[in-house]
């Protein structure tokens, strides 16, 4: 079998060229109408606050006894016994969620300017969407 007859086979010819142009234009419109919705549907959560993250699973309490007790010593190890996750996939006792806090309790402290920044725009864009258009 020569190289190339192999998708030659696939390609619609004749009668059924019409057909497949057909078939893939349906495709496309249903690709389109199922699109357009779930965009408008993304907008308008995202004008409600919600932008589809999980919520945080370590609370501001218990991130700061983990803070707390990092600096008298402790590791994370000794500490998760204590701590206990009331929500989530993995509730109970979980290492990597508690990692995962101190991970962004650390960027927010080594990039206060761009908390600050993402604050601000988060209330321009909720005071231009209570504006009248």
């Amino acid at each position: 079998m020569p190289a190339g007859t192999r998708y030659a086979e696939c390609s619609p010819t004749g009668h059924g060229r019409p057909l497949f142009a057909f078939f893939a234009t349906m495709a496309e419109t249903e690709r389109e109408n199922i699109r357009e919705p779930t965009l408008e549907g993304l907008d308008t959560a995202a004008r409600k606050g919600n932008h589809g993250a999980r919520p945080p699973v370590i609370t501001d309490d218990m991130l700061h006894t983990v803070l707390r007790r990092r600096a008298n010593g402790e590791t994370v190890e000794d500490m998760q016994p204590d701590l206990i996750i009331p929500t989530g996939r993995r509730k109970g006792h979980s290492l990597s969620s508690i990692y995962r806090a101190l991970a962004e309790h650390e960027k927010t402290q080594a990039y206060p300017e761009a908390v600050e920044t993402a604050h601000a725009d988060f209330a321009a864009f909720h005071q231009r969407d209570r504006s009248p258009v």
